[in-house]
């Protein structure tokens, strides 16, 4: 059966989609040695090779998909199952006992008056941890009668980095290392404390009437190959077990199933519209908001800012980051079924457009960054332009484009897309294009 698009094809023999099997250069100093191919890393579009897409409305059995019931009753929970088993891996279904919020801390003249501050923390079991502490901010205008959507996002600073608020204590869990932040022997420091406000443009958003809730990701799981004992997978084990079956979540699983428990609780607050929640992260967190998209559907929209491989970016695409750079690197992100596509991206039954679509009808936005290349901008672009033929199916419209448009110009509809100038980053920039495209999407 073809598995592939007529027009992924055609667009393929043009060189316009060139995707590619590794280049592998031999060693030759020993049998050993020259028996082992060495990865060759590639940044020119001359060279991405020739790789298919495969077609997002085509069914394995072939059957050609032609109306939204058949993808949602067919297509699409194929689709998922394989991106759960060979890829980000199953998330546990079972709902822990003892699950419960508390409130650490309330302001609610926070921002001269504009906005109500909250610090909840969430307890995942009986036990104080883990848990996972909640810094939220809503709009002092929002109301039961009004309320207001919220940005749903997780950060890598800690939450006393968003924010140069003193009242925010400084966490004590682990933490990767960084001088410029302030983080020294794995462990946050008072220095580090509004590091990351730039990335966080709370004011900004209070301002355009959205809320705003993000926690620590290492709260959930920390991020180093710890062998699944530190973050939340141990709550899921089952008798003997010590680490997650090969099909099972890796971190970025557990990072998205944290999100949903962000919004397990911001549902319950009178003041916050339910039907208007954006996910949004910033590379491996941008991954992980398009693994939370595609899962939850109470994210009505999905934001993935700079996530590269293994997020927006095309994995057939030999450019950039690649599948065996995400393993060798990250061996914790994925599930164990991942490791057979490093260098084996021909293999790899999925690619990262298929994870786009998964979330329609709902809008997803796709950002990246002109110096960016390790994250593929033009990868990330192509994810969402080859998800349209999904959302026209809901008579959404994606894109508008069929190339990539010129640096800080965003296009797109229920799909939307940017790339910024600069580097590797979510800045004010990106969060106006995003809160934009909210307001097209929701209403104002």
């Amino acid at each position: 059966m073809n598995r592939y698009s007529p027009a992924a094809v055609l667009l393929l023999s043009m060189g316009t989609l060139a995707t590619a099997s590794l280049t592998m250069a031999q060693t030759a100093t020993s049998p050993a040695t020259a028996a082992k191919p060495q990865e060759v890393i590639n940044q020119d579009e001359a060279h991405v090779g020739s790789l298919p897409i495969p077609d997002p409305l085509t069914c394995a059995d072939g059957t050609r998909v032609t109306s939204k019931e058949q993808w949602l009753e067919k297509r699409r929970p194929e689709l998922f199952k394989l991106f759960e088993s060979e890829m980000y891996g199953r998330t546990p279904e079972r709902k822990l006992e003892g699950l419960r919020t508390e409130v650490l801390l309330e302001n609610k003249m926070a921002l001269e008056g504009k906005a109500t501050q909250r610090l909840v923390r969430i307890y995942f079991t009986k036990a104080d941890a883990p848990h996972l502490d909640v810094l939220v901010y809503l709009p002092n205008a929002a109301s039961k009668e009004k309320p207001a959507g919220v940005f749903v996002g997780l950060n890598f600073g800690g939450n006393h980095a968003v924010t140069e608020d003193p009242a925010i204590p400084v966490p004590q869990g682990w933490f990767r290392n960084n001088k410029e932040t302030g983080v020294t022997q794995n462990r946050a420091t008072e220095a580090s404390r509004g590091a990351d406000a730039r990335r966080w443009p709370i004011a900004e958003v209070i301002t355009r009437g959205y809320g705003v809730a993000t926690a620590y990701y290492g709260d959930l799981d920390p991020d180093f190959d710890d062998g699944f004992q530190n973050g939340v997978q141990p709550l899921f084990y089952k008798e003997g077990q010590t680490k997650p079956e090969a099909d099972e979540w890796g971190s970025i699983g557990a990072w998205a199933w944290g999100l949903s428990r962000m919004a397990d609780y911001l549902v319950t607050l009178p003041e916050v519209d339910d039907k208007r929640l954006a996910v949004l992260g910033h590379s491996r967190l941008g991954k992980t908001s398009l693994w939370a998209g595609a899962q939850d559907t109470r994210f009505s929209i999905v934001i993935s800012n700079n996530s590269g491989a293994g997020g927006a970016a095309l994995s057939k695409r030999h450019f950039g980051e690649t599948v065996n750079k995400l393993n060798t690197n990250f061996p914790h992100w994925f599930n164990g079924n991942f490791k057979k596509y490093s260098m084996n991206e021909a293999a790899l039954p999925i690619d990262q457009h298929e994870l786009i679509a998964l979330c329609a009808p709902r809008p997803v936005y796709v950002a990246s960054a002109t110096e960016d290349l390790w994250a593929d901008p033009k990868g990330e672009f192509l994810g969402a332009k080859l998800a349209e033929p999904v959302y026209a199916l809901f008579g959404k419209k994606g894109l508008g484009v069929s190339e990539p448009p010129a640096p800080d110009v965003s296009v797109g509809e229920a799909l939307g897309y940017h790339n910024r100038t600069g580097k590797h980053d979510i800045l004010l920039f990106d969060w106006e294009k995003y809160m934009n495209f909210a307001a097209k999407n929701w209403g104002n």
